[in-house]
C-alpha cells in the first residue's frame, strides 16, 4: 500500500511537470512570434521612411523647378505663378 501512494505522487509530480512544461513552452512561442513580428514591422518602418524621404527629396526638387520656372521650348505655354507662398512639402504623407 505504501508502494502505491509513492507511485502516485511520482506520477503526479511528473504529469505537473509536463504541464508546467507545456505552459512555458506556449508562453515562449506567443513571446517569440510577437517579436519576430515586431523585427518585421521595424524593417518595413524603415523602408517607409526611406521611401518617404526619396519623395520629399524629389517633391524639394519640383518645388524648386517650378519656383525657378522651367526651361521648355517656347512652343510650349506654361505658366507658373511665383507670387504664392511657397509650398511646404514635409507635411505630405506618401500614398499606401
Amino acid at each position: 500500500m505504501n508502494d502505491f501512494g509513492l507511485d502516485t505522487l511520482n506520477v503526479a509530480s511528473l504529469a505537473l511537470c509536463f504541464i508546467a512544461v507545456i505552459i512555458f513552452l506556449a508562453i515562449w512561442y506567443f513571446l517569440n512570434r510577437a517579436s519576430v513580428r515586431a523585427n518585421e514591422q521595424i524593417v518595413l518602418l524603415n523602408e517607409l521612411l526611406e521611401q518617404q524621404k526619396m519623395q520629399t527629396e524629389l517633391l524639394q526638387r519640383l518645388g524648386q523647378v517650378q519656383v525657378q520656372g522651367p526651361s521648355v521650348d517656347t512652343d510650349q505655354n506654361v505658366t507658373v505663378t511665383t507670387d504664392s507662398e511657397p509650398v511646404m512639402f514635409k507635411d505630405f504623407i506618401a500614398e499606401r
